[in-house]
C-alpha cells in the first residue's frame, strides 16, 4: 500500500476516534442535562417549563418578540385570550 492511502487512512482513523470522543462527551452532558432536569422536578418545579424557559432565552430579543406577538394574534383569532383594548 502506497504511504499517501496509509496517511490518509490514519487520518480517517483519527477522524472517526475524535467523533467517537465527542459522541461518548454527548452522552455523558446529555444525562448530566438529564439528572438537573430529575433534581428540579424532585424540588417541585415543571420540567415542561424550564425546557420551555430555556428555549426562550436562547432567542434573540427580537426574534422571541415577534414570535410571542404572532402567538397572541393567533390566540385572539381563534378567541383563546380576549383582544388588546383599542382592537
Amino acid at each position: 500500500m502506497s504511504d499517501a492511502h496509509g496517511v490518509a487512512r490514519d487520518q480517517l482513523r483519527a477522524f472517526i476516534e475524535r467523533i467517537e470522543r465527542l459522541e461518548e462527551e454527548k452522552k455523558t452532558i446529555a444525562d448530566d442535562i438529564k439528572d438537573v432536569y430529575g433534581e428540579a422536578k424532585s424540588m417541585g418545579f415543571d420540567t415542561k417549563i424550564l425546557r420551555k424557559v430555556i428555549s426562550i432565552r436562547k432567542q434573540d430579543h427580537d426574534e422571541r418578540m415577534e414570535q410571542e406577538a404572532i402567538l397572541d394574534t393567533y390566540l385572539q383569532a381563534l378567541g383563546m385570550v380576549p383582544a388588546a383594548e383599542g382592537e
